[in-house]
């Protein structure tokens, strides 16, 4: 039953079975590592587990700003000015001079990024652009109709003047990650290449400017640093889509065809470009590649420039939890912060410097993004360290998508057969991938009071002192493993007491509403999304009587009618009926008698109508593609901006009930490659 499930998952993010077998390996590899001896890195043991911000983290969610010309937008490049480049190409003329094949796949250390230019592309068609991004950006509506912003989004023009050297020249980043458990070595933006980094003079957000798909670069590995149209239009409408939901993401600005590239996947497909954006792009794999080649300094001038670039500072991270972490308590949803850098809070064996603060930061703002996640049946599918954000942001989109039935093992890629990336793991996935980012602060975080201490900066850990490390590092690294839990317990109730359209708090909910009504979808195959849209419209007087709830049953029913193994009309409609009859005591409660039509307003702008499920994307992909269909991109993604909204002004009002209706029977559960 999934409520065991979701126990069950609880308890392993506090370690049990696992916790001693964690917590030697890791004191063996920190030791290893501090004491300056090689590292083999094999796979890891299986999973080890298994207030908030809101979509608005990037994003304004406001209409009002008239915006900028491309040109008069504030721009910096804080990123390539702070960190090292690549060795090989120093400095922006250097790659520059360099011919564009030079500057393709190899090994790239001591560096966090290199200096590369876009490959050009060749009578490139803009696709797509999303007005929100626009507006979030800073840029006025109609730039995109502009020569300038198509060439900028088609990869053909860059902010430096070769003749003076001056200007933001663009860049790669270098990083590394552990892909289905196992350390994969370098990677990096294979086909990512950064244009600059924009600052919204009203909102003062800084985002980085990327485009996917723009041509090889150092870390493209084999591979030839294209994109192709099929995994670019997923991605141009989900990053959107999941934004507009609430869900931490990172965003989509345009899509671009590329229609003389023909690109080799498991056929040729057509190539595009998508010009996407965040407030960072940094992810855990940036640490992972790091520890692996024992860069010491590197990972404590990159922890620093997280805190002080990527943060607002290090006083704006979490002051120690005066009490243990609990989903009900205050002290943890509502830290204090405002803690002096140099101060050490806290008592031994885990006390807690200005580096152990950036970790929990880090694992709380997780924390909240996988409980949306779970609460909207978002599916990353390939939740690798390098596909994990440092912001907190949902990232990198390969074979995701939102559930259709709602089954707790799915997983939407198909070379997944262990299930490891499935629903029912990713609260586990990701506190597995922030232990290994752990690992690689593990010598910061475990220092203490020390930390800038000169033996330690210099030279490193002494023999003496690193038990004292280890045993320290292992203590912060478990706590925050306890307030991992409890800040995704709280939120995931948050936000699921708000799709049943509940206000007050009840204990008793989530064993004898959320669990029990998530058993009852799973046991019926009932759509997961289409359950919250139409509780809501249900009122308490429609479920007085046994035979009215019966009734209503079939409400939630697939077109073709009952579905799921060993169920019949009649036991389906009992079993709805009697969830129901708990529902409606829990409605009356909150709202009385005749608060339906407040209800309804509220759980509606919790309940999205339309979400961009697989079937709709396969189908606007083949429109698009082989169609020749243009005006459809711009449909959806006006339905993906407004998911809460009852209709559209698309134009097309039967296309957009389909696309929020049943989803066809053969449709559901699609599943796709990482192929993209």
């Amino acid at each position: 039953m999934f409520n065991e499930e979701i126990k069950s998952m609880i308890n392993d993010i506090l370690y049990k079975s696992f916790k001693a077998l964690l917590l030697s390996l890791f004191s063996y590899m920190l030791l290893r590592t501090l004491l300056h001896r090689p590292l083999i890195y094999k796979a890891r043991l299986a999973q080890m587990t298994a207030h908030v911000f809101n979509g608005a983290v990037n994003g304004s969610n406001n209409s009002d700003a008239a915006g900028l010309a491309l040109d008069d937008l504030p721009k910096s490049n804080i990123f390539t000015s702070s960190l090292p480049s690549d060795p090989e190409f120093k400095t922006p003329s250097d790659s520059y001079k360099a011919p564009r094949e030079d500057l393709g796949p190899r090994m790239v250390k001591g560096a966090l990024f290199t200096f590369v230019r876009p490959e050009e592309t060749s009578d490139p068609e803009l696709l797509g652009i999303s007005p929100a991004a626009l507006r979030d950006i800073g840029i006025r509506s109609g730039e995109e109709n502009t020569s300038d912003f198509k060439s900028l989004v088609a990869g053909n023009k860059i902010l430096w003047d070769p003749s003076t050297e001056k200007g933001i020249y663009p860049w790669a980043q270098c990083y590394g990650g552990y892909q289905f458990g196992s350390w994969a070595g370098q990677l990096g933006d294979g086909r990512a290449i950064s244009l600059f980094e924009s600052i919204n003079p009203r909102t003062k957000i800084r985002y980085e400017i990327q485009l996917k798909g723009a041509g090889k670069t150092p870390y493209s590995r084999f591979a030839d640093g294209k994109a192709v149209l099929r995994s670019s239009i997923r991605e141009f409408i989900v990053s959107e889509a999941l934004n507009a939901l609430r869900i931490p993401s990172t965003r989509a600005l345009a899509l671009t065809l590329a229609p003389n590239s023909r690109v080799r996947r498991e056929r040729i497909e057509p190539g595009a470009i998508v010009a996407r954006f965040a407030q960072s792009w940094l992810r855990i794999g940036t640490f992972d590649i790091l520890r692996a080649r024992g860069d010491r300094k590197l990972i404590r001038t990159l922890a620093t420039y997280v805190a002080e670039n990527v943060y607002q500072g290090w006083t704006s991270l979490p002051s120690i939890l005066p009490e243990p972490a609990s989903s009900t308590s205050s002290s943890t949803l509502h830290p204090s912060r405002n803690v002096p850098p140099e101060k050490t809070e806290g008592e031994s064996p885990g006390e807690e410097n200005r580096f152990a603060r950036l970790y929990r930061e880090i694992a709380r703002r997780n924390a909240v993004t996988v409980a949306y996640w779970q609460a909207y049946g978002f599916t990353n599918g390939v939740l690798n360290t390098d596909n994990t954000s440092l912001l907190g942001l949902s990232l990198d989109f390969g074979p995701f998508a939102f559930l259709d039935n709602f089954d707790p093992s799915y997983t939407p890629n198909h070379d997944d057969h262990a299930l490891r990336y499935s629903y029912r793991n990713q609260p586990s996935i990701i506190w597995w991938n922030l232990v290994r980012l752990g690992e690689s602060l593990g010598e910061l975080i475990g220092a203490g009071a020390t930390v800038d201490d000169e033996q330690l900066i210099d030279k490193g850990v002494t023999k003496e002192f690193a038990p004292e490390l280890v045993k320290r590092a292992e203590t912060i690294i478990e706590r925050v493993g306890e307030e991992y839990k409890a800040v995704f317990l709280a939120e995931y109730t948050r936000l699921m007491r708000k799709r049943f359209g509940l206000t007050s708090e009840d204990p008793k909910d989530f064993d004898e509403l959320f669990s029990d009504a998530l058993d009852m979808m799973e046991a019926l195959e009932l759509d997961f999304n289409h359950f919250f849209r139409r509780l809501g419209d249900v009122t308490v007087s429609d479920l007085g009587t046994d035979d009215q709830r019966k009734k209503m049953a079939g409400k939630f029913f697939h077109a073709e009618g009952v579905t799921g193994l060993g169920n019949n009309e009649d036991k389906a409609r009992t079993k709805i009926a009697s969830w129901l009859r708990k529902w409606r005591t829990r409605v009356l409660e909150d709202w009385g008698e005749d608060g339906d039509e407040k209800r309804e307003m509220e759980m509606k702008k919790a309940n999205p109508k339309f979400i961009p499920r697989s079937w709709v994307l396969d189908e606007l992909i083949q429109r698009v593609e082989h169609g020749g269909e243009r005006k459809v991109i711009d449909q959806v993604m006006e339905m993906a901006l407004n998911p809460f909204n009852d209709e559209w002004n698309t134009g097309d009002r039967q296309q957009e009930e389909r696309f929020c209706g049943d989803v066809p029977r053969q449709n559901r559960q699609m599943m796709c490659s990482c192929s993209s």
